[in-house]
């Protein structure tokens, strides 16, 4: 199975210019590609993880992949996908953003392979160099008004206006193709279903430019939830590659909690397994759902990739601890990732209080006469231990490495006491 066949099989063909021709090329040998990603924020997101991991599979495929990050795009603003303009950030900032959004891809692809290494380049070293009169005559003259018009990305903003800024953003893109092209051979550029109008403009800049070779595109769909929501995000918000931003426990929870509907497709857009060990999980999730081993093997799978080993297991102890409700076996560390997003509350002098008192103090129970319901009845556990004593005192014995105490009441009220 050859590369296309194997993007094929796991439905990451959106569009392709030339697949006969791409084919042909990439059985020939080696072939350069890239894919861009403009710095709109500190840090990449699962939406940009899928080009990530295609760029990935085309480097393991024997191709060398170009990871551009936008430091010149960035300060424009892409309107692909978008209703309204983007605010545009300060340079010092694109620049900052762009340094991690470059640490972030280091991880992801192999920069060390002796036969076809990764590598980073950053647009903003040639568009920077660019002069206004160098722009229009050498690049502009390309585009005519009409061609660019019929361009998805431009038409969708008509209505509701485009800035110049924003409509020459094609241009600009196009000419990072054809300096690549020029500078590093690449003849393949990729992207999201999105990207396709940038992606053909730069081809054709390529071809008015005189260029003998022939260049390509092909993107790849846009995910969809089957429930119809937005992929790559939940209640808390974006899921980042990030681990200051989402944590590791985070990310694994939001790929092992996939839907049925969903986690197969999944399993073919993000992981590396084979054809064969995918129809055995799509197997057992039609005859035995409830053992979830898709979610599971997709939550794995993915995780390691992003974060590593260490970082899968240790959001897999985290579930599992949470789940059994033994808590005291997870370190101060672990509960800062899994009780991220439930309410706490600080004691700051790290004084010795009644359980009773604490349940007040901290709104984990709405007055003392509930509180003291609360312990009778046994709604309250302290680090996973039911405590039925009205006299109990919370110190030193309860705090897990000195700063943090568990409170749950009923089955999913949990609180975190920080110290």
């Amino acid at each position: 199975m050859n590369i296309l066949q194997d993007l094929e099989f796991r439905g990451l063909l959106h569009q392709v210019t030339d697949q006969e021709g791409l084919t042909k090329e990439l059985e020939s040998g080696k072939v350069t590609l890239y894919c861009g990603f403009d710095p709109t924020a500190d840090s990449l997101h699962i939406g940009n993880l899928l080009v990530i991991i295609t760029l990935k599979r085309f480097q393991e495929a024997g191709h060398q992949p170009l990871a551009l990050v936008g430091g010149g795009t960035g300060l424009i603003g892409d309107p692909s996908g978008r209703q309204s303009e983007r605010t545009l950030n300060e340079a010092e900032i694109v620049g900052q953003w762009t340094e991690k959004i470059k640490h972030q891809l280091s991880k992801l692809l192999d920069f060390e392979s002796k036969t076809n290494p990764a590598k980073t380049v950053n647009n903003y070293e040639w568009l920077s160099e660019l002069t206004v009169i160098e722009f229009l005559r050498d690049v502009g003259k390309n585009f005519s008004i009409n061609y660019m018009l019929a361009k998805d990305s431009v038409d969708s903003r008509l209505e509701g206006g485009i800035s110049f800024t924003e409509f020459s953003y094609m241009i600009l893109q196009s000419y990072d193709f054809l300096n690549l092209y020029k500078q590093e051979g690449c003849k393949l550029q990729i992207g999201g279903s999105d990207q396709w109008g940038n992606i053909t403009a730069g081809m054709e800049l390529i071809r008015r430019s005189g260029e003998e070779d022939k260049a390509y595109g092909l993107t790849i769909p846009l995910i969809t939830k089957a429930d119809g929501t937005k992929f790559g995000k939940t209640a808390s918000g974006t899921i980042w590659l990030d681990e200051e931003k989402t944590t590791p426990y985070e990310f694994y929870q939001f790929w092992v909690n996939a839907a049925d509907a969903d986690v197969i497709n999944w399993l073919k857009y993000f992981t590396f397994l084979s054809q064969e060990e995918i129809q055995s999980l799509e197997q057992s999730l039609a005859e035995s759902p409830e053992k979830r081993e898709a979610q599971k093997a997709l939550g794995r799978e993915v995780t390691t990739l992003v974060h590593g080993e260490k970082a899968y297991k240790q959001a897999v102890k985290i579930t599992e601890a949470l789940f059994s409700g033994n808590l005291t076996e997870l370190t101060a560390d672990e509960i800062e990732q899994g009780f991220k997003d439930v309410p706490s509350f600080s004691v700051e002098n790290g004084a010795d209080i009644n359980i009773v008192d604490l349940l007040v103090e901290a709104n984990i129970s709405p007055s003392k006469r509930q509180a003291r319901e609360d312990v009778t009845n046994g709604a309250v556990s302290v680090n996973g231990e039911k405590v039925l004593d009205l006299a109990y005192t919370i110190d030193a014995k309860d705090r897990i490495e000195n700063r943090f105490v568990i409170f749950r009441r009923g089955k999913k009220k949990y609180t975190l006491i920080r110290y």
